[in-house]
This record gives C-alpha cells, sequence and structure tokens, in this order.
C-alpha cells in the first residue's frame, strides 16, 4: 500500500502503481487540506464573482450565471467538451492520466470535493479507467477534450475500461457499489482544466525510454565484444576529457558491461607492439565505425535528456494545473494560465528527438553487422545457412528502415505548431497532447526496431561461437533472447517471433538486472 499525499517524488512510483498495480491510500494530512480548501472555497464565493463557479467558461467568461444554474453549468461543460476522437489511449496511459489528476488535486488549490478524491482512489485501486480518446487537446487550458471524458466516466456517463472490456461507467459503478460523483461547486472545471493527459502519457513514455536505452546500452556493448573492440572507445581516461555527465555515465555502463570479456582488446597489446610496425596494410580496423566507437557520445546526450524530462514531468506532475488556483493561506482566489502545457510540450518534444536518434543509431548498427564488406566476420545479413538460397536476416532490415524514417518523419517539434481556435480566447497553445501522443508512437517504433536489433545481435554471437568468452552479464541477454527466438539457419516467417521478443523486452523486470549495474556505476 503506499501512501500518496500530492509529492510523487520518483519515476518509480508511476511503475509501482501502473505496472505493479500497487494499491494506494491517502494520508490523513491530505484529506486535512483538500476538506479545507473546499469549505474556504464554498465560503468566499458565496458573494463574488469567481470564474467558473459562476460565469461562463473560455470567451463565454463574460456571462454570469445564475445561483440556481451553477452546477447544471459544470454538467454542461462536462457533456459539451466530451468530443474525443481518434483511437482511445490505452488502459495504462488513461491510468496514469488518472494518477496524475489526482495527484494535482492533492496540492489542495482546486477546491473539490473530498468525495471526488475517494472516487478518483476507488478508480485507481480497483483498476477501473476512464476511456480517454487521443484526438481533441490543444494543451492549453488544458487537456480540455481527454480530461472531460475522465469527468464524464466519473459521473457515470462515460465509458470504462473493466476487466479487459469497455463498459458503461454507470453499470460497472453499480456492480461495484461505487457512487458516480455528484458536482459541487466546480468539479468540473476542475477536472477539465490541466495538462494531465499529456503529463501522465508522458511518464509512461519515460518508463519506457528507460527500458529501450538499456537495451541499446546491452546492444552496443555486445557489438564490442562481437567486434572485438578496442577499450579505449568507452575507456575512463578517454571520456573524462569531455566533461558530459550523460557520456561519462554510459562509457561507465559499457565498462561494467563488458568488464569480464574475453574478447575485448587493449590498444597497447596490439597496436603499440614493435611487431606492428612492420605491417603495411592492416586487417583489422584501427578505429572502428562511428556507430561502434562514439557510443557514448551518442548516448550521453540522450540519458541526460532522459533525466531532464524526468524532471519536467514529475515537476508537472506535483504542480497545480488548474485555473483559478484557490489558497486558503491567503483566502483569495488567483486567475492566470497554469493550464497552459509549454513545459511538457518541449519535454516530450525533446524525448521524441532522442528516441528517434537511439533507433537511428540502431538502424546504422544494424547495417553494420548485415553488411561482410563493412564487419569482415560475418556472412551478409548474418546468415547461418547456405548463400544464395538461404537470406538469413535480410528481410528483417526493411522494416527497421522503414520504422526509422518513420520516427524521423514524426519528429518535428509540436511545440512550435501553435494555432489559435477558442474564438481567439486561446490564441497561443503548446500541442503538449499531441507531442506525448507522437513520442508515445515513435518509442513504440522503436521497440520494433530494438526486437531486430537484439535477435541480430544473438545471430552474430551464435554465429562467431564466442558465447564461452563474453563477459556473463551480456551472456545472460544473449539466453534471454535466444530462449525467444533460438538461432535459425533456415528461412521462415520470423514477424511473430520478433512480436514476442518486442514484448519480452518491452515489459516490466527484464532488464531490471542491468538497473542493478547502472546503481553501481
Amino acid at each position: 500500500m503506499l501512501s500518496i499525499e500530492g509529492n510523487i517524488s520518483k519515476l518509480d512510483f508511476f511503475e509501482d502503481v501502473l505496472l505493479r498495480n500497487e494499491q494506494i491510500i491517502l494520508t490523513p494530512s491530505a484529506e486535512k487540506k483538500i476538506k479545507e480548501s473546499y469549505t474556504f472555497l464554498h465560503e468566499f464565493s458565496s458573494d463574488k464573482i469567481i470564474y467558473g463557479i459562476n460565469t461562463g467558461f473560455g470567451p463565454m467568461a463574460q456571462y454570469k450565471v445564475n445561483e440556481s444554474d451553477q452546477i447544471q453549468l459544470q454538467y454542461n461543460l462536462i457533456r459539451s467538451h466530451a468530443t474525443g476522437g481518434g483511437k482511445k489511449i490505452s488502459q495504462l496511459h488513461a491510468k496514469s492520466l488518472l494518477l496524475c489528476r489526482l495527484n494535482t488535486f492533492l496540492q489542495a488549490k482546486s477546491g473539490v470535493h473530498i468525495e471526488l478524491i475517494h472516487l478518483m482512489v476507488e478508480l485507481l485501486n480497483r483498476n477501473i479507467i476512464p476511456v480517454i480518446y487521443e484526438h481533441g487537446g490543444v494543451g492549453a487550458s488544458g487537456d480540455l477534450v481527454q480530461l472531460a471524458h475522465l469527468a464524464l466516466a466519473l459521473i457515470g456517463e462515460g465509458e470504462v475500461e473493466y476487466n479487459g472490456e469497455v463498459c458503461d461507467a454507470k453499470e460497472v459503478f453499480e456492480k461495484e457499489q461505487l457512487k458516480p460523483l455528484q458536482i459541487h461547486l466546480r468539479e468540473g472545471l476542475a477536472l477539465l482544466n490541466g495538462t494531465s493527459c499529456m503529463t501522465g502519457i508522458g511518464a509512461v513514455n519515460l518508463l519506457q525510454a528507460y527500458k529501450l536505452l538499456d537495451w541499446v546500452v546491452i546492444g552496443s556493448a555486445t557489438i564490442n565484444e562481437v567486434v572485438s573492440s578496442f577499450d579505449d572507445y568507452f575507456s575512463e581516461e578517454l571520456n573524462a576529457a569531455k566533461t558530459h555527465q550523460g557520456q561519462h555515465d554510459i562509457a561507465g555502463m559499457i565498462r561494467t558491461l563488458v568488464e569480464d570479456s574475453q574478447l575485448i582488446r587493449k590498444r597497447e597489446n596490439v597496436l603499440y607492439q614493435d611487431e606492428a610496425q612492420s605491417i603495411a596494410v592492416f586487417q583489422d580496423k584501427v578505429q572502428e565505425y562511428y556507430s561502434i566507437r562514439c557510443v557514448p557520445q551518442i548516448l550521453g546526450p540522450i540519458l541526460e535528456t532522459l533525466r531532464e524530462v524526468e524532471k519536467v514531468v514529475l515537476n508537472e506532475a506535483n504542480s497545480v494545473s488548474d485555473n483559478p488556483i484557490i489558497c486558503s493561506k491567503t483566502e483569495n482566489v488567483y486567475h492566470g494560465g497554469n493550464f497552459h502545457g509549454d513545459y511538457v510540450s518541449l519535454a516530450m518534444d525533446k524525448l521524441k528527438i532522442v528516441m528517434t536518434k537511439l533507433s537511428m543509431l540502431m538502424d546504422r548498427q544494424l547495417n553494420y553487422l548485415f553488411n561482410h564488406k563493412l564487419n569482415n566476420i560475418l556472412p551478409p545479413f548474418i546468415n547461418h545457412g547456405t548463400l544464395g538460397l538461404n537470406f538469413g536476416m535480410q528481410g528483417a532490415q526493411f522494416p527497421v528502415t522503414s520504422t526509422v524514417a518513420e520516427n524521423q518523419s514524426i519528429s518535428f517539434p509540436n511545440y512550435v505548431h501553435s494555432i489559435p481556435n477558442n474564438n481567439d480566447n486561446q490564441d497561443i497553445v503548446s500541442m503538449g497532447t499531441n507531442s506525448a501522443l507522437l513520442t508515445k508512437k515513435v518509442i513504440e517504433n522503436s521497440f520494433e526496431v530494438v526486437a531486430t536489433y537484439q535477435l541480430s545481435i544473438a545471430q552474430a554471437v551464435s554465429y562467431l561461437k564466442i558465447q564461452d568468452k563474453m563477459d556473463p552479464k551480456l551472456n545472460s541477454v544473449y539466453e534471454l533472447v535466444c530462449g525467444v527466438v533460438p538461432p535459425f539457419k533456415e528461412d521462415y516467417p520470423i514477424f511473430k517471433d520478433l512480436r514476442k521478443l518486442k514484448e519480452v523486452l518491452s515489459a516490466e523486470n527484464t532488464a531490471q538486472f542491468f538497473k542493478q549495474v547502472a546503481k553501481e556505476i
């Protein structure tokens, strides 16, 4: 049971709730603050004009709403903005959205009733997740359309995913003996105003992005073993000559991953010896191609970007992205634009770009393994069969190339795609949800690439029969991959096996041993 009170300090909290289905419980202090905020707003708003309580919304804020219609106003807002289109976002991403919205309410600056908080906690703990659609958010005034579908489910009029099926929320609430939300004061506006959709998707994107980076560091280390590279590419001395922490960390990870390898060579034992002076043309490369020897320099900025994005996502998850902001401490209500999603939009664009670069590195390393004229140690396309009759991994390169090209195409930043709307009330917007969703697509694409990538590396290891000389940590990855797709000689349709491998590599816990290695650095 995890306590929650509005301060998610680590990304691991999302992993615990979303992937391990840990139950959450409100702290007494969180409940107390929520009740105090609601009581203050209820009393404070009785004789004042406050946006969204006794006024219309957006461009219609100039119109006062009679007291007798104020609750209906909230229901009208929810119903009118539940206009989402496109595909529904996955249950995992929708659950993350729900968690983020709950966490922002726990800042006790939205003036919501404690009944709303209790209902959201129950939905999370019982895995009853509102159905949310991809299309609709422009990321200013928050993720209005996506959050309207969250609100619609909470009032018992929308849809939820329950036991693997899409069901009417009303029916599920009745079955689970849950009471739909009865609006108090401004819960409609509070639910819709915020960046919780882009932030929730962003948190899941980050969890998956770290896994992808793990697999590419592991793959790059193994390729260094496959080609018997020199160790100075990832040496502490060389990489310390640049002052970037990410580069230092990636080089350190590779050193740890190959520390017990019998395949990595030292330059001083080969090229610094007297006999090397008499050689006119070297058969082995004096320096490997960039995709192999520049891994710390390429993956370093990717790692640093992930850390930067993580900070932004956690900050946003712990922020109040509502409008107006209720402050019982100063006894005032503040109007502004905390619902604007520029922080997350820019962060997701950065994540999208570096994940595309990650897929590009895999593509180039694969091309090196597939092209016998480049590596000089493997048959074309790591073909274990008869050349000309069999094709090895030849057919698998085409989807990699096309998928990486798609990543490149959709990596243009959404942060600069603002289009005015809402009668020009929203005259500059973040497009943060679009950015988060496109980043999700790039990450999903990259997991397709990493499946082919890891399978190809395993095929290379198997062909060269170097398992007993590899570092045991990397050999365990080889065995993991071969446990899903055994080394093969004869051609067969491998698309189903690639899907299985993708599922394994993207699943929880498959890279846990590497996380432990990383902690030692």
